[in-house]
């Protein structure tokens, strides 16, 4: 049985999926042109193809790390979780100018949410659950 940090980790994490999305389908035609217009983004590809391949990396990826994380109570998908998460921290736009635009909210609220789901990872019960044996975790 998977403890209650886990379950909120994962509830919490899959929303933040979720929103990311929703936000992505509402976003698409501005992630297009933005591609189209930065000279770098463009040379690698400007079609629909190469903004729905990079719209399903950035859910692809961390939907594997939720899997690993809440299914198989990986320690190594959760500290590339905290890592991944790190790492991209400096490039949300915490500008309280922008926050009431949609996109940016939407992005501080998934950002929010993933931290808040990350931080359950850290609980006593979540710990002690990832700690145990492989042979724990396969006993029904």
């Amino acid at each position: 049985m998977r403890p209650v940090s886990i379950l909120w980790f994962e509830r919490l994490f899959l929303l933040s999926l979720a929103l990311v999305l929703v936000n992505s389908v509402v976003q698409y035609d501005a992630f297009l042109a933005q591609i189209r217009s930065e000279p770098a983004l463009s040379a690698m590809g400007s079609g629909d193809g190469f903004a729905i391949g990079v719209i399903a990396i950035s859910l692809l990826i961390p939907a594997i790390l939720w899997y690993f994380i809440a299914r198989r109570a990986s320690i190594a998908a959760k500290w590339m979780l905290v890592a991944l998460t790190v790492f991209g921290l400096p490039f949300v736009n915490f500008d309280p100018a922008t926050a009431w635009n949609p996109a940016r909210l939407t992005s501080l609220v998934v950002t929010g949410l993933q931290l808040a789901a990350i931080v359950l990872l850290f609980r006593a019960d979540a710990r002690a659950w990832m700690n145990r044996t492989e042979d724990d975790h396969a006993a029904p």
